[in-house]
């Protein structure tokens, strides 16, 4: 089969790469940290003057310039959730100094293989809603006369936010687009066994549907499907409901014909025999039906009509977190959901409400804006806005720690946020890595905060994270604004290490180890430039009163400790960085975000 064999796993690159080096992006443009090579396409990071994360999809090879046109063109054209359009092409001119290459939006999250390789096979829900969402955008793909030809686990991508995004998109362009010779690698790609037999690329509308059914077979039992009689998926996996093991088997028939005739009816039949959304049909009043007992059955129950419940997020210590539609403005959210013991405190409750109102007034870009708060019998939540690229805990779970420029306007705007919920009373009292989320273009927001202020009182002396506490706060004594840049304090130090400071385990431990002013290694060895350890060791001191007093000045010394290492970094001489803040070398603009 045609193959020239490149790589075609996402790995990290250097960013820019050597073909991106002669390029000078826009005015207020810079280059983002992070990058991608897979196959024939480079993704690069690149960050627009209004502060936001986009890709720069580009060819390394030159020669494929009508090839990345022809594909940014099709993708023009496309209308659908899960397909990332073109926001604006770049055409080679000698004038502007960049092109070929076209921008869209920045995907972050893992491919499915990366994500199999972390975790394992997936559970049964994550799997149905990856075939709904996939087959959704084959569906819409087939009915435009196009196939797609490259479905694996390493082209389907989903989000912490639980979103899926499907790329390879190079690939669906008529042959005569494509430069003579290029296939798909399908190293990690499933093989339809027509392609085998007739030693082929043929991308078929059954073809795709194989390809699908291959990837869910791999998600479920971490295992790929062999061409030619496949076990049977229930006795790879016990929980797989016996419905969709029949669909996926018929998927994978060897023979074209005896698959489904499109994807649209795979999902139809899918849809009839498999319980993928739980009908709630309740007497009337608003008594929660002793049949629902697990915590999605609830909320089904409790948002009725106005919200569709699609995927859980999280599950932290006052509540769960899901991803829903909102039915009535078309428009996904995330909703947080209290704990059955928590929303029988009548009292927890009124404050919770109260405090969430007054956290939706906080209107600031670095802050998760509340949409609404509401009841039903003993469920009681709050819609926000979702974080579609999860949290900082996740990022570093997926990614691994960051570099110090990689976070250093992250951490400058979330003070800016602390600095504005101080100045209104409101002190947030769990900040921790889970509750730093990160939208759409990467930035970081604080979330939580109406329902960590509005339950402080009441959990004095408990933290859903002790590893992010300070120690007053363990200690269940007043807190302010100094508990709060200790939290934050702890997350940097967490985000450039992938450690909390103090360790993990109880929160006496933690409590202990804090109040002997034991140093965390890094800082105990100045394993930090000084500027950023004295930052540091300032933030996370135990008495409350050798601390930060606020975020103010929290933040005065943070741009202090940025300009600072950028300084020791620029390598132009004294009396160039005096002329300006904007490094400039033959022309070429390289500015640094400002703080």
């Amino acid at each position: 089969m045609p193959s020239d064999a490149v790589f075609d796993v996402p790995r990290a690159t250097a960013s820019p790469p050597p073909h991106l080096e002669a390029w000078t992006l826009p005015p207020g443009w810079t280059w983002g940290n992070e990058a991608l090579l897979q196959g024939h396409r480079h993704y690069q990071e690149v960050v627009d003057a209004l502060g936001r994360s986009l890709s720069l999809v580009s060819a390394p090879n030159a020669s494929h310039s009508e090839w990345i046109l022809q594909e940014a063109r099709a993708l023009a054209h496309r209308n659908h959730p899960s397909i990332p359009t073109t926001y604006h092409y770049w055409a080679s001119y000698e004038e502007s100094r960049r092109g070929p290459g076209y921008l869209r939006r920045w995907i972050g999250g893992e491919t499915v293989l990366s994500r199999i390789a972390r975790l394992g096979p997936e559970n049964v829900p994550v799997a149905l809603q990856v075939l709904r969402e996939a087959g959704s955008t084959l569906a819409y793909l087939h009915d435009t006369g196009s196939a797609h030809g490259d479905i694996s686990a390493n082209t389907v991508w989903l989000t912490p936010g639980g979103r899926l995004w499907l790329l390879g998109w190079e690939w669906v362009l008529t042959r005569s687009q494509i430069p003579d010779g290029l296939r798909p690698n399908l190293l990690h790609a499933p093989r339809p066994p027509e392609w085998t037999t007739l030693n082929v690329w043929q991308p078929t509308i059954a073809s795709d549907q194989w390809q699908l059914a291959a990837m869910l077979f791999t998600m479920l039992t971490g295992e790929t499907p062999p061409e030619r009689d496949a076990p049977p998926l229930s006795l790879l996996r016990a929980d797989c409901p016996q419905a969709l093991a029949a669909v996926l088997e018929r998927a994978l028939s060897a023979d074209p014909a005896a698959r489904f005739p499109t994807i649209a009816a795979l999902l139809r039949d899918m849809d009839r025999h498999v319980n993928v959304r739980q009908v709630m049909i309740t007497p009337e009043g608003d008594e929660l039906p002793p049949a629902l007992d697990t915590a999605d059955a609830r909320l089904r129950w409790a948002t009725a009509d106005d919200y569709e419940i699609l995927s859980p997020l999280g599950d932290g210590m006052f509540g769960s977190v899901w991803r829903a539609r909102d039915l009535s403005l078309a428009r996904e959210v995330a909703i947080k959901v209290l704990h059955p013991h928590i929303a029988k405190d009548d009292a927890a409750v009124a404050r919770f409400r109260r405090e969430a109102r007054l956290a939706a007034q906080l209107a600031h870009p670095s802050i998760v804006p509340i949409y609404d708060t509401d009841s039903r019998g003993d469920i009681v939540w709050y819609t926000m806005e979702l974080a579609e690229g999860g949290s900082v805990a996740s990022l570093i779970a997926r990614s691994g720690p960051r570099a110090f420029e990689e976070i250093a306007q992250q951490v400058d705007d979330v003070l800016e946020a602390l600095i504005a919920a101080h100045a209104s009373g409101i002190i947030h009292r769990d900040l921790k890595p889970e509750n730093i989320l990160i939208d759409r273009y990467r930035r970081w927001r604080i979330g939580d905060f109406g329902i960590a202020y509005a339950l402080g009182d009441e959990h004095a002396g408990s933290s859903g994270t002790p590893s992010f506490a300070a120690p007053e706060q363990l200690l269940g004594e007043a807190q302010g604004p100094a508990t709060d840049c200790f939290a934050l304090a702890s997350i940097v130090y967490f985000v450039l290490t992938g450690v909390a400071p103090f360790g993990d385990g109880s929160g006496e431990m933690i409590l202990a180890r804090q109040l002997a002013d034991t140093l965390p290694e890094r800082l105990s060895h100045d394993g930090f430039p000084d500027a950023l350890n004295s930052w540091l060791r300032h933030g996370l001191a135990s008495r409350v009163e050798e601390r930060f007093a606020d975020a103010q000045e929290m933040r005065i010394e943070w741009r202090q400790v940025v300009r600072s290492i950028r300084r020791a970094e620029d390598a132009r001489p004294w009396w160039r960085r005096l002329i300006g803040g904007t490094q400039e070398d033959d022309g070429e603009n390289v500015q640094t975000r400002s703080t």
